[in-house]
């Protein structure tokens, strides 16, 4: 259970709860040297994960400025929650994304050669125009970090860099382990013998590309949807969670899930938007306003996150990105990693467009 107290370590650090929000946790430095910063978080790993864990897997690391100059020690700080850092040039990404000289570092960013745009805005509410919308449908891209590889990465390292006006941009996670534990027995038991399929956004499959009639892509064998349970548990704190994606992240030509009716109008894409609207409750989720030199962690096996959106004629919006793998859990046990060719051929071979 998180405590609501903050502890200050001899090391000259500060963990504690984030204030306003159900879950999450706050972790301070008195210092900004990051290779001091580095150290302590080495030493006391075992703290940091126990209060990363016992906040659900969120965690906001403050003050962190200098990795901008010292890039490899976003990686190094990665270490910590888990023994794989990935090599993305080793995944299902796009070169545009790729940092320039560190291979486990991905750029998000609306500028070249990323130019990664910002979700739609979204409408408001009439009865409160000036609320950040949460909730999906109103607020879209609700997902966990590329789910269309078995075993998804763990946790992802979010570090800002570039930011918008405070009141755009943010970054929502929404705790699918509460989300699970609201529902009625009888739906957590349905939902526990049930698998969704996941697919990368870019290869015909998503609920807009079905809509439009887009081709669909052929594919490798390592490029295909994998499948995944709607439950997973968590092989840390054993805690239940809802494990779905938004609509561009889930196969609607053969899913989004396998037993149901396919496609848009199939009794699996009415789940999964019952699901998404129910775990993005207001009650279930966390906004964080972003600050320069702020690092988010977040565990892709219980939490969905999502950017908002932000005015990309404006401002740039650029954030680096980590992921960690080496713990998804006895689904995944012995698996080996899907997105890696066997035939010898190029991870994105026909995906050149993604």
């Amino acid at each position: 259970m998180r405590s609501n107290r903050s502890i200050t370590y001899p090391d000259c650090f500060r963990l504690g709860p984030i204030d306003g929000s159900r879950f999450g946790a706050r972790l301070e430095f008195e210092t900004t040297d990051i290779d001091a910063i580095v150290d302590i978080c080495n030493r006391h790993a075992e703290s940091i994960l126990q209060g990363f864990y016992a906040a659900q897997g969120l965690m906001v690391i403050k003050g962190l400025q200098e990795i901008r100059k010292q890039p490899q020690a976003l990686v190094e700080l990665s270490r910590i929650f888990g023994p794989e850092v990935e090599n993305y040039h080793e995944t299902l990404t796009s070169p545009r994304f790729f940092h320039d000289t560190v291979p486990e570092l991905l750029i998000l960013s609306n500028r070249p050669p990323c130019n990664h745009p910002p979700p739609p805005k979204p409408t408001r509410s009439a009865s409160n125009p000036g609320a950040l919308a949460i909730r999906f449908p109103q607020q879209v891209n609700w997902h966990t970090d590329q789910s269309y590889r078995r075993p998804p990465p763990d946790i992802t390292l979010l570090f800002a860099l570039e930011l918008p006006p405070r009141d755009q941009g943010q970054t929502l996670f929404a705790d699918g382990s509460a989300a699970f534990a609201a529902l009625d027995a009888g739906k957590q038991q349905q939902l526990k013998t049930l698998h969704g399929i996941h697919a990368p956004s870019w290869v015909g499959r998503s609920r807009a590309a079905v809509e439009n009639n887009e081709p669909v892509l052929d594919l490798l064998p390592h490029q295909l949807p994998q499948r995944h349970p709607l439950v997973r548990c968590h092989p840390v704190t054993g805690a239940l969670s809802l494990f779905i994606c938004e609509e561009k992240q889930m196969d609607y030509v053969d899913g989004p899930v396998v037993g149901l009716t396919p496609g848009v109008e199939g009794a699996g894409a009415g789940l999964i938007r019952e699901l998404l609207s129910h775990a993005t409750q207001q009650k279930f989720v966390y906004a964080h306003e972003w600050e320069v030199g702020d690092v988010l962690v977040g565990d892709n096996r219980n939490l969905l996150h999502c950017a908002t959106w932000y005015d990309a004629e404006q401002y740039t919006r650029l954030m680096w990105r980590t992921t960690v793998m080496g713990n998804p859990g006895a689904e995944y046990a012995g698996e080996p990693k899907s997105w890696l060719p066997r035939d010898g051929s190029d991870v994105m071979a026909g995906m050149e467009h993604a």
